[in-house]
């Protein structure tokens, strides 16, 4: 069947979202022009939450029915690209690509809007909100139920890689991350009288340096594993030893048993180093998303379906990424794979990853993106499950 992506309205879509950017849980200009344009489309469109949007689309024949998600809020940054549509909200920018997300995600509803005779089947467009900022957007739409009917998931990511390629991970396609804040509690002092206090700080750098060994000696060198502090403070006067210190903690893992032995290790690092030096600690844990696992069914689907759209050469099996993504509330429940969309690369003069300000993308990727979910969408439906 013959179809072609609105690349004109795509680019300019994505301009406008990417113009204005707006933070977690609070998505309204952007979930309203996406409620818009997918009524103009003919499609059927509630809105589960205040600021997200689900659009379903009916093919002429019943059949299965697949969801395809994009996310939709940016990030607390200043953008320092010289785009003359970059970000006009001060401190916000979109910096992970969701803006791309969201306008091929409206692309791909307009062509199969267009294609309504020749579904077979029914095709779910997940418009989410709140991304970045657990406990995320994803999983208060899985409550609501937008997957009840659903049979299976499919989710794109721009990446800093070459643009207009995708690759698919066999298995594990993101990790789990959990974190929060570590507090130390010394004693404080005169700093010329170390011996009457507990110094936080020298308690903290103990941490620090011990927090190093959990993955190097409790975790198989084959698989992925990241623990980071991200933040230290501590004091404000130099000869002064404070009362506490805080740590901020970031910890990533590619499967269950790993997230368990890094919660516990470091849990039994700051324990021993607390006490032996005569501090107290205190964890505010805060359970973040699990890892993306691809199922396999539908990553051999999703790779047919963009080498169909792309061509063969343009699509490889790679790695995971060792970010995380609450795309795994969606595929948790029903067979679902995440794809990684190359935005463009050092090579062709974008050498900036995700999350930096100075992050962009080549707009001839957006339209690749929304050919590869027109082409899901398709195969899924038309072919026989």
């Amino acid at each position: 069947m013959e179809w072609n992506i609105d690349e004109v309205s795509l680019i300019g879509w994505r301009r406008d979202i990417h113009a204005h950017p707006e933070l977690s849980f609070q998505e309204k200009r952007t979930s309203n022009l996406v409620a818009g344009l997918l009524k103009d489309f003919g499609l059927e469109v509630d809105r589960p939450t205040a600021t997200s949007v689900v659009g379903t689309l009916r093919g002429a024949r019943s059949g299965r029915n697949i969801a395809l998600r994009a996310d939709m809020d940016a990030l607390p940054m200043q953008e320092e690209t010289d785009e003359l549509f970059r970000s006009q909200i001060p401190g916000v920018m979109h910096a992970c690509g969701h803006d791309a997300h969201t306008a091929m995600l409206l692309a791909a509803a307009k062509t199969l809007a267009g294609l309504r005779d020749q579904l077979a089947g029914t095709v779910t467009f997940i418009f989410q909100h709140a991304e970045e900022l657990p406990p995320g957007g994803a999983v208060e739409l899985v409550s609501c139920g937008v997957l009840d009917s659903v049979d299976a998931v499919f989710g794109l990511h721009v990446m800093n890689q070459k643009a207009g390629t995708v690759s698919i991970a066999r298995g594990a396609a993101s990790t789990a991350v959990d974190g929060g804040f570590l507090t130390i509690q010394g004693k404080g002092s005169h700093g010329s009288m170390p011996q009457d206090g507990v110094d936080p700080i020298v308690v903290g750098a103990e941490v620090i340096g011990a927090l190093q060994t959990v993955v190097s000696r409790s975790i198989a060198p084959d698989r992925f594993a990241v623990v980071t502090v991200g933040s230290f403070n501590s004091g404000a006067a130099p000869n002064v030893i404070p009362d506490t210190a805080r740590l901020g903690l970031s910890l990533r893992t590619a499967n269950a048993a790993d997230r368990k032995t890094v919660q516990r290790r470091v849990e039994e690092l700051v324990a021993g180093v607390c006490a032996g030096h005569g501090a107290s600690y205190e964890f505010e844990w805060q359970a973040g998303y699990d890892a993306v696992v691809n199922d396999d069914a539908a990553a051999q689907l999703a790779f047919k379906a963009a080498a169909t759209a792309l061509g063969e050469e343009q699509v490889s099996w790679g790695p995971g990424t060792g970010a995380s993504e609450d795309f795994s509330a969606y595929s948790s429940r029903v067979p679902g794979c995440f794809l990684f969309l190359g935005g463009g690369d050092a090579s062709e003069g974008l050498p900036f990853q995700n999350h930096h300000p100075k992050f962009n993308i080549l707009e001839s990727s957006l339209t690749a993106g929304a050919r590869v979910e027109v082409q899901l969408a398709l195969d899924f439906l038309n072919e026989p499950g």
